[in-house]
């Protein structure tokens, strides 16, 4: 295959993960980065051997095939959109946008100019991930019935940066959520409908040390804790809990509860496992060893396997139409609770394709 130059566009902490993984596929040539912030963009090209541009050169360069998005969520719009109207595929960081009507321009803007667009999570296609899918295809548990998807704690509320995340396109949904929705949808398919209830537990927050001032106070703008029954296509009804509200608990990412057994599915944020296993007959959950590989830190898988489907004109996993899909689940969760009703939604997309066994490390078909 061809290799596929790759521009990156954003150049914070989340960037280092993809500059990193990007080399490991060999389908991809990182080429430059740029940022709002010139000293990052040349700090961060001199940490990977790459060459540090401005946005306008970075859009303009004509060998750059594909750019990854990496700005903060309110400028996923903004900035896909130029990348589109740059010519150029593109790929971004979640979630895909931080309302409805953003991600439908995009999607009519990539369609109109026939290029592609992807978004993050793609931990959905790590090994951990893809081994559940499998245990779930193969009809370990039989028919997927119910199960939950927790993800809960104080958030990063301490952080100098903390504000960011408790704004308008943050909070536990936006930040957090596309992970288990995403790698939801993988398992399950496509959903079908929300019903939730949403609030926020305090108007404001204070940052911790390493703030300016020192425990700077600021406003909580997003409901920060998020919970609802998600109904998915294919019946089964998934309990889904997103906060900030929490201290402490004892409950595992993912279960999926099937008609002839359960599967505990790990942490979406990750790579790996452990994928675990109970079936009538058992005394224990059963550690199942996993199917697949790309079980360590692999951000731009998503990317590698668009550049893939590119060159072999077939469909990308981390798609956007998948990524259109997660964000409107999420966002149900605060118009269901603010009409008191379920939201039926009014999206859909294919599931994504299973990875083959047995790639080879590099390799994604």
């Amino acid at each position: 295959m061809k290799k596929m130059k790759i521009g990156v566009i954003g150049c914070g902490m989340i960037s280092n993960a993809y500059l990193t993984a990007a080399t490991k596929f060999d389908i991809l040539e990182v080429v430059g980065c740029a940022d709002m912030n010139p000293e990052l963009a040349v700090a961060k090209a001199e940490e990977h051997g790459i060459k540090a541009m401005t946005v306008e050169e970075l859009l303009a360069d004509k060998k750059i095939d594909i750019v990854i998005n990496l700005t903060p969520p309110k400028a996923h719009f903004p900035v896909t959109t130029q990348i589109l109207e740059a010519g150029k595929h593109a790929y971004s960081e979640k979630p895909f946008g931080i309302n409805d009507e953003e991600t439908a321009k995009i999607m009519a803007l990539a369609n109109s100019r026939k290029l592609r667009v992807g978004c993050a999570p793609d931990t959905f296609l790590g090994g951990g991930q893809q081994t559940a899918r499998k245990l779930i295809d193969d009809g370990w548990i039989g028919t997927p019935l119910s199960g939950t998807a927790m993800v809960m704690g104080r958030g990063p509320e301490k952080w100098a940066n903390a504000p960011f995340f408790y704004d308008i396109g943050g909070g536990p949904m936006l930040d957090l959520g596309p992970y288990y929705i995403t790698a939801l949808v993988n398992l399950l398919g496509p959903a079908k409908s929300v019903t939730a209830m949403t609030f926020r537990g305090a108007k404001t927050r204070k940052c911790g040390p390493g703030s300016v001032p020192p425990f700077k106070e600021y406003p909580v703008n997003v409901n920060t804790h998020q919970a609802g029954m998600v109904e998915f296509q294919c019946g089964a009804v998934i309990t889904v809990i997103a906060s900030f509200e929490v201290y402490k608990h004892q409950h595992n990412p993912i279960e999926i509860y099937g008609s002839q057994g359960s599967l505990v599915v790990p942490d979406p944020n990750t790579f790996g496992g452990p994928v675990k296993v109970f079936k009538p007959g058992y005394t224990e959950w059963v550690e199942a060893p996993l199917s697949h590989g790309y079980v360590e830190n692999s951000r731009s898988i998503g990317a590698a396997d668009m550049a893939y489907a590119i060159q072999k004109k077939r469909s990308h996993r981390a798609s956007g139409e998948l990524a259109n899909h997660v964000l409107e689940v999420m966002m149900a969760f605060d118009k269901s609770s603010a009409a008191g009703k379920k939201i039926t939604l009014k999206t859909t997309c294919e599931r994504p394709a299973a990875l083959p066994l047995g790639l080879e490390a590099g390799l994604l078909d």
